[in-house]
């Protein structure tokens, strides 16, 4: 028989139904994968899994921070629209709270509800990206574009900082000069900064007595924990030793124990921890002796969480 005369397959097809299903398949597909890409669940499931183990003195012994729910949400920093809210600390003396502005470079102290109190211009400084309250009116500032530490001191007669009048400490070059050293937090406890590089994330110590006197050189930490896309800030909570870093890339506060390992977390996306809208870009974190949490998101906006009992 010759091969004209074999009748005709018809090409194998596909039923729509088929089609659209695998259509719908990739659909779903690529929706979870945004989903848990924005919500960081690539590096956060594991501890999810393992925070649902944890016993109940357990959560008791550290900040846990899902419990912690959103009671100022969104507010805004007046007059601070063109200005950029870098970082925030707390000052236990005067029970107020310090954050700095990296584009138009400036101190503001404000109160446990983000109202502004006064503005302190930073003179000298090209980009303050973080700060911390020390001891006995003392803050630290850190420089991310100029690679420098200064120590100041700040009372309530201070209008204006100028850093040439205060002691300089140089950073060193970072692995990205770009995204350098952004964060830090006093570590009263153990006696020391507490220093961040942006990215990749990174954590460095330096020794210090809380004066503006700083001790040898600063000392790198292992980071292997900060499995984050960038890191934004640092705080120290007072009461259980343990570290609060903060990304704004992974809309992610990250809570490390003593040792640096991974405790618990908060995802700052709308919907959770009573935000009702995802915080744009957390640049600032700083908690008080009461365990209450504050962050401030670029450009002017302040949150304030309190923890649920």
């Amino acid at each position: 028989m010759s091969s004209q005369s074999l009748p005709k397959l018809k090409s194998a097809r596909r039923p729509r139904f088929v089609m659209r299903g695998y259509s719908w398949l990739l659909l779903v597909g690529a929706v979870a994968y945004g989903l848990a890409y924005a919500m960081h669940w690539d590096d956060r499931g594991l501890l999810w899994v393992q925070e649902r183990f944890e016993s109940a003195a357990e959560q008791k012994e550290s900040i846990w921070l899902p419990d912690y729910r959103a009671v100022i949400d969104a507010k805004l920093l007046p007059g601070m629209e063109k200005d950029e809210a870098s970082d925030l600390s707390y000052d236990p003396q005067t029970k107020t709270l310090f954050s700095v502005m990296g584009k138009n470079p400036f101190l503001v102290e404000l109160t446990l509800q983000g109202d502004v109190l006064r503005k302190m211009p930073l003179v000298g400084w090209s980009n303050p990206e973080g700060v911390t309250v020390m001891e006995n009116g003392l803050l630290a500032i850190v420089d991310e574009r100029d690679h420098l530490l200064s120590i100041v001191k700040v009372d309530a007669a201070t209008r204006e900082l100028k850093r040439d009048d205060y002691p300089k400490y140089d950073l060193g070059p970072s692995k990205d000069q770009n995204k350098a050293f952004e964060a830090i937090t006093w570590d009263k406890r153990n006696q020391r900064l507490l220093l961040g590089e942006e990215r990749p994330p990174a954590l460095f110590t330096w020794s210090s007595d809380g004066s503006q006197t700083l001790k040898g050189d600063k000392q790198k930490l292992a980071s292997d924990e900060l499995d984050l896309r960038n890191l934004s800030a640092l705080a120290v909570d007072p009461r259980t030793g343990h570290t609060l870093v903060l990304s704004a890339d992974s809309h992610l506060l990250l809570e490390l124990d003593e040792k640096g390992e991974q405790v618990s977390f908060m995802t700052l996306l709308g919907g959770f921890n009573g935000l009702k809208k995802t915080i744009p870009r957390a640049e600032g974190v700083t908690m008080d002796e009461a365990g209450t949490l504050y962050i401030v998101s670029e450009p002017n906006l302040f949150y304030r969480f309190e923890k649920q009992k």
